[in-house]
């Protein structure tokens, strides 16, 4: 190794970076390596919101990196990754630091005694390069072997390096859309597995960028496309017992589950904010393309926004990878949290096609819904902070000011490369 790139996701999710030489390690591990709080009001097109606390040229943060999550990295020879943790220069945790905020919400699920597990699938396309415009490189069928076929060296590579770096893959497999894959990690704690997604996703870049490919996480590449998810598993423990099986309620959950599940249901229109934090999510959460849009639960039901795994997890589906992976496991375990403190219940189940009944609630259809919905969500606001909940939607309103006016096939366009 020469150098080690140490990363903190902003609020826009996109992965930004500082790097040391590999003798500097030690230095930036003790004290921190300088960065601007500017980065808490980028966007995606990385324009600078003057929002109401960031987006100023003032101050300065000591990014920390995590020495246990040093990986070398082998889609990068000769470099190595380690998150950040971000803190202010008297040693206080930033107020906007995503991953602290991640480990917070876990502390406190520690301190009743519960664990919870969390891992995401991350859907990607890969595409020719040469080009802006999106040019599948598999053009083989959806879900079929043929198309993984096409990419065979690629898809060994990546499956390679994610092991030579200690990812436990548990399934990659083509998807739906042109050129689209997926991979599924195994699960771990939560700020673990926000850690691994910024891995894995990384690592596909790199091993795509190495094979002359061009990966997109984008909920949509193409206007008319399907577009990519970025869904969020958990599951809940306590003194090593599964609380979503076993239980007396609903498919086997136990009280817990059910209001925990009850608590993310309640309140996904204000998760959205965090889950679905772009404009082009909302061209991707339609119904009849299994986006999870609609503010219900199904077991096994791929169209509804959760979706109860029989007997194992909760799947969060109306997510996507243009979201930062720390504030979506903070938020959602958040959500839960308040569930359970209020006992709450989950309503019927839905069985069928949610598109097929008259009166299921849709989640937001724009980011402005969302936002509005998030600054209403006493419990959101109160654990995020002031601070750090007033930028999240100075933010968002930025990116809907930047999109202002401006059709779908020019907001794919110009989100595509840029998670």
């Amino acid at each position: 190794m020469v150098a080690v790139a140490i990363t903190w996701v902003d609020h826009s999710g996109i992965t930004r970076v500082k790097s040391v030489p590999l003798a500097g390690l030690p230095e930036a591990a003790a004290r921190g390596v300088g960065a601007s709080p500017v980065f808490d009001a980028f966007l995606l097109d990385d324009s600078i919101v003057a929002g109401r606390h960031a987006g100023g040229p003032v101050g300065d943060l000591r990014l920390h990196p995590d020495l246990d999550r040093l990986t070398p990295l082998a889609g990068q020879p000769g470099w190595a990754w380690a998150p950040a943790d971000r803190y202010d220069q008297d040693g206080g945790r930033h107020p906007q630091d995503e991953r602290g905020l991640a480990r917070a919400v876990a502390d406190r699920l520690a301190a009743r005694g519960l664990e919870a597990l969390a891992g995401f699938e991350v859907e990607w396309v890969v595409g020719r390069t040469g080009t802006d415009e999106f040019v599948p490189a598999a053009l083989g069928p959806a879900y079929g072997h043929a198309r993984q076929v096409e990419v065979s060296d690629y898809a060994a590579d990546l499956l390679a390096a994610l092991a030579d770096q200690g990812v436990e893959v548990l399934q990659l497999h083509p998807e739906y859309a042109p050129g689209q894959f997926e991979v599924s990690t195994a699960p771990e704690d939560p700020v673990g597995a926000a850690d691994t997604a910024v891995l894995v996703r990384e690592t596909i870049r790199a091993i795509s960028s190495r094979h002359d490919l061009r990966a997109s996480f984008s909920p949509k590449v193409l206007a008319d496309g399907v577009g990519n998810g970025g869904h969020l598993h958990l599951s809940l423990w306590r003194d090593g017992r599964p609380l979503f099986a076993g239980g007396d309620g609903p498919f086997g959950l136990t009280a817990e589950a059910e209001a925990f599940a009850a608590g993310v249901l309640r309140g996904l229109p204000a998760l959205c904010a965090i889950g679905c934090p772009s404009v082009a999510s909302y061209l991707r959460l339609v119904p009849s393309h299994w986006a999870g849009c609609f503010a219900a639960w199904g077991l096994e039901n791929r169209e509804t926004a959760l979706r109860l795994v029989a007997g194992r997890s909760l799947e969060v589906k109306c997510y996507d990878l243009t979201a930062n992976p720390y504030l979506v496991v903070a938020a959602t375990l958040v959500a839960g949290l308040a569930g359970m403190a209020d006992r709450a219940r989950l309503p019927e189940p839905l069985a069928v096609d949610p598109a097929t009944l008259p009166d299921v609630p849709r989640l937001p259809t724009t980011l402005a819904e969302a936002v509005a919905a998030f600054e209403a969500d006493e419990v959101l606001r109160e654990a995020f902070g002031a601070e750090f909940a007033a930028t999240v939607a100075d933010v968002r309103r930025g990116e809907v000011a930047l999109f202002e006016g401006v059709g779908a096939e020019q907001v794919a366009a110009a989100t595509r490369w840029r998670h």
